[in-house]
Order: C-alpha cells, then structure tokens, then sequence
C-alpha cells in the first residue's frame, strides 16, 4: 500500500447471496483528499462504505485502511481503526432526545477518559468550526435540516479522525444550507489533513468541491477521473448522469412488452 493513500480497495468483490453487489472495484482515497462515489440509486455506493468500516467483509480482494487489512482484522482492532473513524449518515442521525451538546460529546464520553472541563472545550471548538456554538443546548427537534448536518459533523469529528465517510451528505438540503456544508466539508478537510469520502449524488455541488470522482454503475466503476475531466466526459452514462438527462443508458422506460400490445390495440384491428 502506498504511504499517500489512506484506503485502498483491489479487486474488489461483493455479493449478498447469490446477488452480485460489486465487481472488480479498485479505488485510493488519498491522505488529504476528497473523494466522491456517484452512481445511481443501488449501484453499491453505500455499500462501498461499510466495507471500509469493516460492517461487511468482500467476497474477494481487499479494503485496507492506513496499511492494516480491514476484514482481517479481530474485533478488538477493528474497534480501534473504527475509532479513528467518522461517519456523517445520511439526515444527520442525532440522537433525538440528547442536546446538541451531548452529541457532539457523546464519543468523547465514551471513548476517552477526558475530564468533562476538556470535554467541554473541545465540543465547543468542534461546534465553533460549523458556526454552531450559540446552538449547544438546543435539542434536535429546534435545528433546520441544514443546522442538523452541521451538528452531525460536529460530532463526526469530535474524535479527530483520520478518516470521514458520508452517506448522501446533501440529502434534503436547501441550496443555502447546500453550500454551507459542502465548503465545510473542503475547509475540515483541508484545516484537520484528514481524508473525505462522499457518497452522493448531487453532481454539480460535489463537483466544485472534490479533488477525484469516482462512477460507479451495476457494481463497476464505469469512470474516474477530477472533476473537470468528469465534467468533460463524452461517456454516454456519465454524460448523462452529469447533465440530469431523462433517456442514456439508464432508460426512463423500464423494459416491457409492446405498448400496443398491452393494450390490445392490434386485437381490435
């Protein structure tokens, strides 16, 4: 594994069953960087995701994380890399009936055996770096769904990770809110020398953002490159996935007989 590279997936395979998930997946998150997974709904984005936090195990080649292989590693040390770890889910997942407070501190109470004076300080450093610090002791329920995000990466990065995965971070948002959390997600990047990865599929959001994209499409990575090679592409489906069109290789119509036919318009001829 290269020391730049912070994951690293080869030859990745996964299946559920019989069903064929992913196939033939090779992937590097850079130390540093951002990177983005796109594709359409159930092409395997998320579940890219768990198989780096060691939630899933390949059917075939390997995830490694900072060196260490993922899936073959015991329970006790999987815990520890999944500590330097964070995870930003999909609508936040606060815990709804803790402050804002609370949630950022929760993995520090948890994890650390920090004093609650040091607790302190640093939940309100890590809300100061969202813009959230006059907001530690309203409860989920007072936040907008953008407030709500920033909250929830807060806490992604209480325990000052090595690594953030997000699942659909711009999910339900407003184009204000949007853009707040896609530029504090570049600055936590860039200010903590940590590595991002996004799953997402908001194109043009992700794109001004990021520093390499990946497409995934049926389990494959059907393209790859920065953002201004994926905005350049001439590939049928990430044309026209970047461009939001209707009809390519994704087809608006899902397959069936003749039209006609099902309505019985040749039987009456």
């Amino acid at each position: 594994m290269s020391t730049d590279n912070l994951v690293e997936i080869s030859n990745l395979s996964f299946a559920y069953g019989k069903r064929p998930i992913l196939q033939g997946i090779n992937l590097v998150a850079p130390r540093g960087k951002v990177i983005a997974i796109m594709g359409g709904s159930g092409c395997g984005k998320t579940t890219l995701l768990q198989l780096i936090g060691g939630q899933l195990r390949p059917s075939k080649g390997e995830v490694r994380v900072s060196g260490q292989l993922v899936h073959d590693l015991d329970q006790q040390a999987l815990y520890q890399l999944r500590r330097k770890m964070g995870m930003l889910f999909q609508f936040g997942a606060l815990f709804t009936d803790m402050s804002v407070f609370d949630n950022v501190a929760f993995q520090m109470r948890e994890h650390t055996d920090l004093s609650e004076t040091l607790i302190r300080d640093l939940v309100l450093m890590k809300l100061h770096a969202v813009g959230l610090r006059g907001a530690s002791k309203l409860m989920p329920s007072e936040l907008s769904g953008g407030m709500a995000r920033r909250v929830a990466l807060a806490r992604a990065v209480a325990l000052d990770p090595m690594l953030i995965m997000y699942d659909e971070p711009f999910a339900g948002l407003d184009p204000i809110s949007l853009g707040v959390v896609g530029n504090l997600i570049r600055r936590l990047t860039d200010t903590l020398g940590l590595t991002s990865i996004l799953v997402t599929h908001d194109v043009h959001e992700s794109l001004k953002i990021v520093d390499y994209v990946y497409f995934v499409s049926e389990g494959a990575i059907e393209a790859e490159g920065t953002p201004d090679q994926i905005r350049a592409s001439g590939l049928p489906f990430v044309h026209q996935f970047v461009h939001g069109e209707e009809d390519g290789p994704v087809p608006f119509h899902y397959p069936a007989s003749s039209y006609t036919q099902d309505l019985g318009l040749g039987a009456r001829k």
